[in-house]
């Protein structure tokens, strides 16, 4: 860290351990309540006022006690720490992508936002890209998951019957997408 009064201040939070406890217990807590506010796994109560409430006193304590389950486990916090470092790369590239392609956008009201195809490509990318991370993030022995998965594939692929089978998996596919019967034809067809 630099030698600046800033620099200093984050390695005195990093010593009494703002970064190993306190942030991931906030950030665990704060998570496992509101879905248990979501959910309303404990049930709901009527106020005296006749409104239904969820069950606050017992959200908190389950998520206060899972927060510090979880903050007693260095794995789990290391996990948690590389997992939500990793995800604001992730969160930032969409962030730019959103920004160059509503760039070549007309400006509306309502804003941009992806539609149809490009959304459901988008969100797939993004959920590899979490996987990914989860994978990265997750260790056995000396090794993550990620490193394990790719070790397999080396392994896996050194035999001569793997290529041989995904290349019929890729002509199946090609074959059944040209054979494939349009959508629009039989509904015109139904129609007739």
């Amino acid at each position: 860290m630099a030698a600046s009064s800033f620099g200093n201040a984050i390695e005195f939070f990093d010593k009494i351990g703002i970064f190993d406890v306190v942030l991931p217990f906030l950030f665990i807590f704060t998570l496992v309540f509101a879905m248990l506010e979501k959910t309303r796994i404990f049930g709901i109560e009527k106020g005296s006022d006749g409104v239904e409430y969820t069950r606050k006193n017992m959200n908190a304590m389950a998520a206060f006690s899972i927060a510090f389950f979880v903050v007693a486990s260095a794995n789990l916090v290391g996990i948690i720490n590389k997992v939500a470092g990793q995800m604001v790369i992730l969160l930032l590239a969409s962030f730019f992508f959103l920004l160059l392609a509503g760039s070549f956008h007309q400006e509306k009201k309502e804003g941009f936002f992806l539609e149809g195809r490009f959304r459901s490509i988008f969100m797939g990318i993004m959920f590899v890209g979490l996987v990914v991370i989860f994978l990265n993030a997750i260790k056995t022995g000396n090794k993550t998951w990620l490193e394990q998965i790719f070790e397999w594939i080396q392994n896996f692929g050194v035999n001569d019957a793997v290529p041989s089978i995904v290349l019929v998996l890729i002509m199946i596919g090609i074959i059944l997408y040209i054979t494939k019967s349009p959508k629009d034809s039989k509904s015109s067809e139904a129609g007739k």
